[in-house]
């Protein structure tokens, strides 16, 4: 059995080594939040740059909470195995853009010194909406925040993304360092906007000439972000090991689909990623409804109503017909409100996007997706229903979707094991529907929708959405999500 370190990788089969010699290239790019969607994605796109055009761009990665993937790719030299799945046979190649990694939760001040790095030139962020502290509907941060209040006290000391992009930043323009490019690979809309937000909140009750010079020197360019990374599990690892005698504890499989549109604004230079399949455009907006309303809108239908009805996987739940005519329809629904798109045909996408869930190489939990769902919904679920009833469209698949969830709120499932909801707003939710009676659809309705700075008043105020979401439930909690997902599919 061979461990996989720079050493080891010499050896390997020219399909599976990386194209080019990893020392022979320096680091560019800082990147917070090192877990397997940014190795699957952003690492495996900046590794296609530097084998096809090479230059300096290899990656310093920070985990923010976790330190076994920092061993791990500490004890490799920074290399994994990536092995993408679909209809055809599995593709294994070596990654080599990580150069360096940092547990911040061991040595947080490393991370802040890595801005004062002169060769980064661009940072890049995959922490998950929660881990920033915005207060979306302002465009600000939201100083309750855990993270943020903590910083704000001791902004010099900062450990949150905002606190730490704030003070690293500070630190460059002390040096008289350029500014970075900062790009958010989150799945938000407009994120490159509303990372600048939040660094400007931050940075103007800290210190106002600081904003000043991130606000006239720092760019924040948006992008979206498409590849289905499942967790890695113990069979991942031995599947690599058996094919190929290597040992990778750091081994990822993700889908063999994969997609990156960025706003082009980078001062200081950027990798070539346009190697890996990147597409730069002037405006990223678009093509983020259409992900986030058609891919993610649909996934957040099969978490809930898949996880209720007993479907472990995606791939389990697009075995069940009824709901595959929903989820089809779901996409139907949310394309009508994503606009038209030049370069793509979204009766296509659909049809992509049904046989991505469908793939039964890719073992992606429906609990896995259905986590966070506070933070997901208002633009994946709620802003497409504002839409579509706006336009007098059919909302009804949005209604379904909303209703999954408020489901999945109660916390018990059909065989009445309870579970942790997984949510940020975990205590809230329990609480506003802790004393309702878990048969009274219409009492759970209105406890959820009246959770502050959550549902928008165009729903709340909506008597048709209310009446929508309320009957769907109380089929749901009367006949189980089977029955319900039979009712609603027709």
């Amino acid at each position: 059995m061979t461990k996989l370190t720079q050493e080891t990788a010499r050896d390997l089969p020219a399909a599976l080594s990386p194209g080019y010699v990893p020392g022979d290239h320096g680091v560019g790019i800082l990147h917070l939040g090192l877990g397997a969607f940014h190795r699957a994605h952003q690492a495996a796109y900046t590794d296609a740059a530097l084998a096809a055009e090479g230059g300096d761009w290899r990656i310093l990665g920070v985990s923010l909470r976790s330190t076994g993937i920092v061993d791990a790719l500490a004890a490799q030299n920074g290399l994994f195995t990536l092995t993408e799945r679909g209809d055809g046979p599995d593709r294994t190649r070596v990654i080599a853009s990580i150069a360096e990694t940092i547990a911040a939760s061991r040595d947080t001040e490393a991370v802040r010194r890595a801005f004062e790095r002169p060769e980064i030139r661009v940072v890049t962020l995959t922490v998950t909406e929660k881990a920033y502290g915005f207060d979306r509907a302002a465009m600000d941060i939201d100083p309750a925040h855990a993270d943020v209040a903590t910083d704000l006290k001791d902004p010099r000391n900062a450990s949150g993304v905002l606190g730490l992009l704030t003070e690293g930043l500070r630190r460059r323009r002390d040096a008289g360092l350029a500014a970075p490019a900062i790009l958010c690979c989150d799945n938000l809309p407009e994120n490159g906007a509303l990372l600048a937000a939040g660094v400007l909140g931050f940075a103007r009750r800290v210190d106002p000439s600081l904003a000043e010079w991130i606000e006239r020197e720092v760019s924040f360019p948006s992008s979206m972000v498409d590849r289905i990374t499942p967790a890695a599990t113990e069979e991942t690892t031995a599947r690599v090991r058996d094919q190929f005698g290597i040992d990778d504890a750091a081994a990822i499989e993700c889908e063999a689909f994969t997609q990156w549109v960025i706003e082009e604004d980078f001062p200081q230079g950027r990798p070539n990623w346009e190697a890996g399949g990147a597409l730069f455009v002037k405006d990223v907006a678009p093509y983020e409804r259409m992900k986030l309303r058609m891919l993610n809108g649909a996934h957040s239908l099969i978490a809930y109503a898949g996880f209720l009805a007993g479907h472990v996987y995606v791939r389990d739940a697009m075995q069940d017909a009824a709901l595959v005519r929903l989820v089809d329809r779901h996409m139907k629904a949310a394309a009508l409100t994503v606009g038209h798109l030049p370069d793509i045909d979204l009766d296509t996408y659909r049809g992509e996007l049904l046989a991505r869930f469908a793939n039964p190489s890719i073992a992606h939990q429906t609990f896995q997706i259905a986590m966070d769902g506070t933070q997901k919904l208002p633009q994946r679920i709620f802003a497409p229903a504002i839409e579509a009833l706006e336009s007098d469209a059919d909302m009804a698949p949005f209604a379904f979707a909303t209703a999954a969830w408020m489901c999945y709120c109660t916390g018990i499932a059909e065989d009445g094991t309870p579970y942790d909801l997984r949510d940020p707003r975990e205590v809230e939710i329990r609480a506003a529907i802790g004393k309702t009676d878990k048969q009274d659809a219409k009492a759970i309705c209105d406890a959820l929708m009246s959770l502050p700075d959550f549902f928008p008043a165009a729903l709340t105020n909506n008597a048709t959405f209310k009446d929508a979401c309320t009957t769907r439930l109380q089929v749901i909690l009367t006949k189980g999500m089977a029955a319900a997902i039979l009712q609603e599919a027709g």
